[in-house]
């Protein structure tokens, strides 16, 4: 359900703005730690910007460990709060807004912000889950900007070529046009909200498909050079918090990891690889001599029984495009005794590479007893009530018990050469079952994101061979130098991206 109640009269008098600071902890007055507060006060009330009149919203999702993640950012943010003034600004959780499954693409929400918040608020600011906030600064830091202009901030990624994943968008000058890195945080002026908000009431969203939802934002915003160009913001950062190249910045990357275990073992995995006759020679060589020797339980599911790979023939004819009558035939054949009983299911393109000690680091923070259907998230006609869905190349992890829903729901294709992930992506949105990102997956080669944004991940996955030594990629970006044997997981610098 939305939130209907509209925090009001934010701002007063500007000139009354220092008695919202009188509940600071006197006390601690003469420790370092109250001298901290007294210059955060100072900071925010020479700022003449009242915290009331920022609205936090955490882009989170609807997973027990990540709303788990959301509100600790939440307490985290509403703690520094406290200490400041006794009227903390409002700290929303993404997932929790409404029941509509496209709302996590940020722009359909945008009639809801501006209703509920534009009267009364200044700044509307996004936040990851693992986004960290020293409030005083950024307080600090958006008083150099005049809210009421129509004004989009944040840490500027851009392409070094053409992308398909951003449909090949100025492709004559790919870095020309600058998006938001969602991990530093980002925020819009409320009058950027409210003409937003009416543009789209008046003007349904034309995107069927949501890829990549930091670079589909600012094209929204920027409307062909009608709108505002991100603004850069130095002090939103993607350092982590205790380096010091951090010192000036307003927002950090944590540098603990979640609390989430040891990683899954090996023999809780079972990997399916989607493969045919023709790329038996090609493809699957790479898989073997890459990421194939971390996987206890693996095959190979094929058109064309070969036993010196070995695949195995589902009796599904190779289609060209989209291969949904295998990847039900491998639903099927996993939740039956002619595999070995796993917790999760991995399903990879042949052309997809993929760091197995990292994933199982990753899935020590999820619960295979529920539903989970991880990996990078895209989204499809979702401002006119379409569905989420894992886009495949990246590779589908399926919890158990996701898996025996989905075949339960007689969820099938349509045909076989139906888009599987698409497909499987309407079942779960007909099951109410959510579709969990991880950033950490990718659809494409390396070379089709921005070099910043991968800077400051351990990524998990890479798809396709395209232009690229699939080995020579996967040695440079995937290969495991860290090792998950250990009961704390991996060392301190991958252990912060998850």
């Amino acid at each position: 359900m939305l939130w209907n109640s509209v925090v009001t009269g934010h701002k007063l008098a500007r000139c009354m703005i220092i008695l919202s600071f009188f509940h600071i902890n006197i006390g601690n007055v003469n420790t370092g730690q109250g001298s901290q507060n007294q210059d955060d006060m100072h900071a925010i009330y020479d700022s003449q910007l009242d915290l009331r009149e920022i609205v936090f919203v955490i882009q989170s999702q609807s997973n027990s460990f990540h709303t788990t993640q959301a509100e600790r950012r939440r307490a985290e943010l509403l703690k520094q709060a406290e200490s400041l003034t006794k009227n903390p600004p409002l700290v929303l959780l993404l997932h929790s807004l409404s029941n509509n499954e496209g709302d996590w693409s940020i722009l359909p929400l945008l009639p809801y912000f501006s209703k509920s918040f534009g009267q009364n608020s200044s700044w509307i600011i996004f936040l990851e889950e693992e986004t960290n906030v020293k409030l005083s600064k950024l307080v600090e830091v958006l008083t150099k900007f005049d809210w009421r202009k129509e004004l989009f901030l944040g840490k500027p990624l851009h392409d070094e070529e053409s992308t398909i994943i951003h449909h090949y968008a100025f492709a004559e000058n790919p870095s020309v046009f600058k998006y938001p890195d969602f991990a530093a945080g980002w925020a819009l002026s409320i009058g950027l909200v409210q003409r937003l908000a009416n543009k789209v009431r008046d003007e349904p969203l034309k995107s069927d498909f949501t890829i990549d939802l930091k670079h589909e934002v600012a094209l929204y915003i920027w409307d062909n050079g009608k709108g505002p160009h991100l603004t850069a913001v130095p002090e939103l950062c993607t350092y982590q918090e205790d380096s010091s190249k951090a010192q000036h910045c307003a927002t950090t990357l944590s540098s603990l990891p979640p609390l989430c275990g040891a990683p899954v073992n090996k023999e809780d995995i079972f990997v399916a690889v989607k493969t045919c006759k023709k790329f038996h020679s090609e493809r699957v060589p790479v898989v073997k001599k890459t990421w194939e020797n971390e996987a206890t339980f693996l095959e190979y599911y094929s058109d064309h029984a070969d036993s010196s790979i070995p695949t195995i023939d589902l009796g599904i004819p190779n289609t060209e495009r989209g291969h949904c009558g295998k990847t039900f035939a491998i639903l099927k054949r996993y939740v039956t005794d002619a595999v070995p009983k796993t917790s999760w299911l991995l399903i990879v393109d042949d052309d997809t590479l993929i760091s197995l000690p990292r994933l199982r680091v990753l899935l020590s923070c999820y619960e295979p007893s529920e539903p989970v259907c991880l990996g990078e998230k895209y989204g499809y006609g979702l401002s006119q009530g379409g569905y989420s869905y894992i886009t495949g190349g990246g590779g589908m992890v399926f919890s158990r018990e996701a898996a025996v829903r989905l075949l339960n729901s007689g969820c099938k294709c349509y045909s076989n050469d139906a888009p599987d992930d698409m497909v499987l992506g309407m079942c779960l949105n007909a099951l109410g079952l959510p579709v969990t990102h991880s950033p950490l997956f990718h659809q494409a080669r390396p070379d089709d994101y921005a070099r910043d944004f991968l800077a400051h991940q351990v990524p998990i996955s890479f798809h396709k061979h395209w232009n690229i030594d699939p080995i020579a990629v996967f040695n440079k970006w995937l290969k495991n130098d860290l090792e998950a044997t250990v009961a704390d997981g991996l060392d301190k610098s991958t252990k912060t991206e998850l």
